[in-house]
């Protein structure tokens, strides 16, 4: 076996600075596996490091890709319960303490010496990646790889929602951004139980809110949000609002839709800075709530939604192909004219 591989690497904060180059197939620790990549689904930040637009820190030169599945090919001498040809999906939290008090706690998600695949460590968008055995689950008998790679984007959702949300059987729920996490987003709420689910986006978002109606929400442009909202039920506004943009203006419509004692779960990222009061929460005494990543019950619990149909991912996946034809799926992405890619670096 050649001892390179082709990998998308971002080498650099200017805008464009990601690439196909030649790299090393990784080496494994005794507590790791090398992992052969089936399935690498973009994500949104991918797009964001592309574009130059980010506000965490990446260790350039680094192997873009954190949504993934595959097989595993070789397995370090201390790995207990995953062995060779193993089809297997990975958390993102490729480094973390072990020690630390959030990873005692099972919130390694949250620890802040946390590193990420694909902006922290090398990622998937290449052949092989190294891979810590405490992130792998198994995949489901009869789960494609290509479905499986959006595990983690519909873990993000599922955290944010029914883990850290508080939605109630007949909530109306805005969500604020029909790009992947959006749309998940408004799937969860479903799926928690929401009357009325609403998914509001801009001109250019018109294909992603035709995917908003196939998932049973109501489409509405941004400008639209606050009189529709005024006419629903006695006028106050909504009971939960998520915010999957991290545009700062994106809060502020948040705060104007929200009701009295409701919620806002923030869940986008973006660098911006806000130029606006946030007296409002204090006002209507809001919650304003959090939610980063996602933990191990959260996958197990999601990968059996997603084998069973519960989540149905068919609406959102558009487009699947090769590693040299990231550039095209990444444009489409970031013109909305595709709501997810996945790229298949072993086809």
């Amino acid at each position: 076996m050649s001892k390179t591989m082709p990998g998308l690497v971002n080498y650099g904060l200017k805008p464009g600075s990601v690439e196909l180059r030649d790299v090393p197939i990784p080496e494994i620790g005794p507590r790791d596996v090398l992992f052969r990549v089936e399935a690498a689904s973009i994500c949104g930040s991918d797009l964001h490091q592309w574009t130059g637009t980010i506000s965490w820190t990446v260790h350039y030169p680094c192997i873009l890709g954190h949504e993934f599945a595959g097989t595993i090919v070789e397995a370090g001498r201390e790995v207990k319960t995953f062995a060779e040809g193993d089809r297997v999906v990975s958390e993102t939290a490729a480094v973390i303490d072990e020690q630390s008090p959030y990873s005692r706690r099972g919130l390694y998600n949250l620890d802040p010496n946390r590193l990420g695949f694909g902006y922290g460590v090398n990622g998937a968008m290449t052949r092989f990646v190294k891979v810590p055995e405490r992130c792998l689950h198994r995949i489901p008998e009869g789960l494609s790889f290509v479905k499986a790679a959006m595990t983690e984007p519909c873990s993000v959702a599922y955290n944010a929602v029914c883990m850290n949300g508080h939605i109630r059987p007949g909530d109306t729920v805005l969500v604020i951004g029909p790009g992947p996490i959006g749309l998940l987003c408004a799937m969860m709420a479903r799926i928690n139980g929401a009357g009325r689910v609403l998914v509001c986006g801009l001109p250019a978002d018109a294909i992603r809110l035709k995917v908003a109606v196939e998932l049973g929400a109501h489409p509405l442009l941004a400008d639209e949000v606050l009189p529709y909202v005024r006419e629903l039920g006695d006028g106050f506004g909504v009971d939960v609002v998520i915010d999957a943009t991290g545009a700062s203006p994106s809060l502020q419509l948040a705060m104007n839709a929200i009701r009295p004692a409701g919620q806002i779960i923030k869940v986008g990222w973006g660098p911006q800075p806000m130029g606006f009061n946030i007296d409002p929460i204090v006002q209507k005494a809001v919650t304003l709530q959090g939610s980063f990543s996602h933990n191990w019950p959260i996958w197990e619990r999601v990968l059996q939604m997603i084998s069973s149909g519960q989540i149905n991912l068919d609406p959102v996946i558009n487009r699947t192909a090769g590693l040299e034809d990231w550039h095209e799926c990444f444009e489409k992405m970031h013109a909305g004219e595709y709501v997810k890619a996945i790229l298949t670096p072993n086809a």
